[in-house]
């Protein structure tokens, strides 16, 4: 299979390219039970991360399969850089670029800006989010952590609960589900669920509704406060009464053998309960798990083919 430069989207990736990372990413994953958890895949190849936006998930887990790979990593501080001196993306880029760096993996609040750091240089980029656009990676180890469940994903039904219009994990993980043939619905208020997109999409705004079409997945969503110029909702209470996973919600979830997934940070109390994380059908520690696994295939993927 012919690697590419960039990850970049989920929208341009086939599902034969996504099934072979999937696939690559279960071996990766039976490293974790081995006392030497590391293999020489990336060795003398170096790893940047440009995170402009805060994360633990994604930057820790990215850090960490770098380092499994036994990649050197360097974690460009932003907030003590010269960037918080007016310094350009593109001067911070050049100055990478003569670094001589082998990945760089970016999140930013930009959409597209990812694509303008690719076309800037020879390294390969990775998109770590941007804005409310894509989270490539994210998408992957959802796939991943689905499949594990449900072998045979083909018609299997996902219902992701929350702020889809300022959510990319929505937009990327709903693109990859589709293309995997799981079938895809989307609940939230009407103010926060796209009325244009994919028409194979279902949409609920009323949580009872949803629940009847039957979903093997429940995967909730963090309001996006920071991304929201305007309210969208009365309020948090007010949300959670609708669209929370409240105890009693739960335990009809619990009662049906739905399991629950979530890209995290969790907001307790707002769209679920404390007792989910400790459900025996909540994947949400082992998405965290298999993040790592993913994006170490994801940076083997990206290895050009005459270093492997």
């Amino acid at each position: 299979m012919t690697t590419r430069k960039d990850l970049l989207d989920i929208e341009s990736l086939s599902r034969e390219e996504i099934e072979h990372l999937l696939d690559q990413a279960g071996p990766f994953k039976e490293l974790f039970t081995r006392s030497v958890k590391k293999v020489p895949a990336l060795k003398g190849k170096s790893v940047l991360t440009l995170f402009y936006e805060p994360s633990t998930r994604t930057l820790s887990s990215f850090e960490v399969a770098a380092k499994r790979l036994s990649a050197d990593v360097t974690t460009f501080d932003v907030p003590h850089s010269s960037v918080v001196k007016g310094e350009s993306v593109k001067d911070t880029i050049d100055t990478l670029q003569s670094m001589r760096t082998d990945y760089i993996i970016v999140r930013n609040s930009m959409s597209g800006l990812p694509l303008v750091i690719a076309r800037e240089t020879k390294a390969s980029v990775i998109n770590a989010g941007d804005g409310a656009h894509a989270h490539p990676t994210q998408a992957l180890l959802d796939g991943f952590t689905f499949r594990e469940v449900f072998p045979e994903m083909q018609r299997k039904k996902i219902l992701i609960v929350g702020d889809i219009l300022h959510s990319r994990v929505a937009r990327s993980t709903s693109t990859l589900m589709r293309k995997l043939g799981v079938e895809v619905a989307w609940l939230g208020p009407g103010s926060l669920v796209p009325k244009h997109g994919p028409r194979d999409i279902k949409r609920f705004t009323n949580y009872d509704e949803a629940m009847q079409w039957g979903p093997d997945v429940v995967y909730l969503l963090r309001i996006q406060m920071e991304r929201q110029s305007a309210p969208y909702f009365p309020s948090l209470r007010e949300y959670t009464k609708l669209y929370g996973v409240t105890p009693e919600r739960f335990k009809r979830l619990e009662d049906q053998g739905t399991y629950i997934m979530h890209p995290g940070p969790v907001n307790r109390g707002v769209e679920l309960c404390d007792a989910v994380m400790d459900y025996q059908r909540c994947l949400i520690n082992q998405q965290v798990e298999n993040g790592i696994a993913a994006r170490m295939a994801v940076l083997y993927w990206l290895k050009p083919e005459s270093d492997q």
